[in-house]
């Protein structure tokens, strides 16, 4: 075993956990392509997968490459502030738990943009529920593919650009012929793979320190200073500690993967076991990364993980080679690709679904679509979204893959949560402010990131921004809630004729009857 981790030389152990994982995936597609024959089966599995096998998939859709490689690396390269991502999406869960689960299950078929139209009217609603969904879906994409274009290049030698073909095209054949029922078993089986590499890893680099972490974090202070263990480092401003908090923790209830996953499950108190399950899941594997990351930092070294990877992605598969050798790096690299195959095919799909349901299908073809012709569009729709991640993904290189989702999840709290909240829980929310808040939030949002430091400075190379924070959710989120209060409050739903009045109060009580008892 080398002291310092050696990339770019293909190896037939590493090949070899890639191999069995594509053929595992590759037999789940297989498998569930003779079971999906219609839109149900093709955006929400037919709604059979349970309560504790949705928990593993909503688990394995939020593991994502930012959280095993990019909050591993901002913890290895920044120290303690890093861990503000693993905190921040930890804790966005009991929003999703106690607002969002039900209602979203009881009210919905495929999207989001189901509840926002349940009780409005549905053109205006879902158009803007796509631009806010495609934006949220583009960010995060960004993210996955540029791991997994780092990761492979790194192991293998390839060219980055080719590694990022290689992930663009097998998450469209996943999504192409499987659909829902094979991301979510692609999912269960990475969150395993995942939950069980990560545990192996941090007790090898607890090994190291007689399995106290007092002793490891005491290395870190001794090796690279006392303020790694301190707030500042990467996160100087407060203020922009309050935002990337807000965005991280209301982000999750917005993003489109994560809420297409409540119409898997037969009912609403499936949904809500299933994200304590996921919940659970998720937290002792964020613990896991505080240990992967101060592990990086004290026995590879901030420079030398830098020297490999601008961004810091590859701390946890460097860390992976130094402890265990070429055969457990090959497992990590796996496990890691694992990770990011599941997650795009989960946003391939939720892309595919708001281009073809919400568009074509409920707007376009104003709910009557020909037969089978919706899942020909959203398999269309998955080219697409391939050929935009694929390019995307090459534009992006370099960038550090946790703050690149930062940004998603700021999108998705400020375009998608409020509108969601307000059309479910106040009565008086209109047409117009539905739509103006998703708008609002979503342009306002990547207005914002285009004039931030992160853009202006750290990607243009200008001395200043226009813009003060790096992420803006402190700004966008309130601005898409007052946005949709004001617009609604001016511009109120007519009911017309006084039956009609009635009619609309009816049909109100009945939605939020359904919202509560399903």
């Amino acid at each position: 075993m080398s002291d310092t981790p050696r990339f770019g030389t293909p190896d037939p152990v590493a090949i070899a956990f890639f191999g069995v994982f594509i053929a595992i995936t590759l037999g789940i597609t297989w498998w569930a392509a003779r079971r999906t024959r219609t839109a149900e089966h093709f955006y929400a599995a037919g709604r059979s997968v349970t309560a504790g096998q949705n928990g593993f998939a909503l688990a394995g859709d939020y593991m994502s490459a930012a959280s095993f490689l990019g909050i591993a690396g901002l913890v290895s390269t920044s120290g303690f502030d890093g861990l503000i991502y693993s905190t921040g999406w930890l804790v966005g869960w009991p929003v999703v738990v106690f607002l969002i689960a039900e209602p979203l299950r009881n009210l919905g078929r495929y999207t989001f943009a189901d509840v926002v139209a349940a009780r409005l009217d549905p053109t205006p609603v879902r158009v803007s529920a796509a631009l806010g969904t495609l934006a949220t879906i583009a960010f995060y994409l960004i993210a996955q593919m540029v791991g997994a274009g780092s990761l492979i290049r790194l192991l293998f030698g390839i060219p980055y650009e080719s590694a990022v073909i290689i992930v663009g095209l097998a998450m469209m054949a996943y999504v192409l012929f499987g659909g829902m029922l094979a991301t979510t078993w692609v999912q269960i089986v990475k969150a395993v793979l995942l939950l069980g590499g990560a545990a192996l890893l941090a007790a090898l680099v607890l090994s190291r320190f007689g399995f106290d972490p007092r002793a490891l974090f005491a290395a870190a202070a001794a090796k690279h200073g006392a303020g790694v263990l301190a707030p500042g480092k990467l996160v100087s401003n407060p203020w922009d500690a309050v935002s990337l908090g807000l965005a991280l923790m209301f982000g999750t209830a917005g993003l489109p993967h994560i809420l297409m996953r409540f119409y898997t499950v037969p009912d609403a108190r499936a949904a809500r076991q299933s994200v304590f399950i996921a919940t659970g899941l998720i937290g002792l594997f964020y613990l896991m990364t505080f240990v992967l990351g101060f592990g990086a930092m004290v026995l590879v070294g901030p420079d030398t993980i830098r020297s490999i990877d601008a961004g810091g992605n590859m701390a946890a598969p460097m860390l992976a080679e130094l402890l265990g050798g070429r055969a457990f790096l090959g497992f990590i690299a796996a496990v890691a690709f694992a990770t990011i195959l599941a997650v795009v095919a989960g946003l391939a799909l939720s892309g595919a679904a708001a281009i073809s349901h919400d568009l074509w299908a409920s707007v376009i073809r104003r709910g009557h679509p020909r037969p089978g012709e919706e899942i020909r569009v959203a398999r269309l729709a998955t080219v697409g979204l391939a050929l935009v991640a694929i390019v995307l993904g090459v534009a992006f290189k370099g960038q550090n893959v946790a703050f690149m989702v930062g940004l998603a999840f700021a999108i998705a709290a400020s375009a998608n949560f409020p509108a969601l909240v307000l059309s479910v829980f106040w009565r008086r929310t209109s047409t117009a402010g539905a739509a103006a808040s998703m708008i609002v939030g979503t342009l306002s949002t990547l207005s914002f990131i285009a004039l931030s430091p992160a853009v202006q400075v750290d990607l243009l190379g200008k001395p200043d921004a226009w813009f003060p924070l790096k992420n803006p959710a402190l700004v966008t989120i309130p601005l898409s809630f007052l946005t949709g209060i004001v617009v609604s409050l001016l511009r109120p739903t007519v009911a017309g004729t006084p039956e009609q009045a009635q009619r609309q109060q009816q049909r109100d009580h009945e939605l939020e009857t359904k919202v509560l008892l399903g």
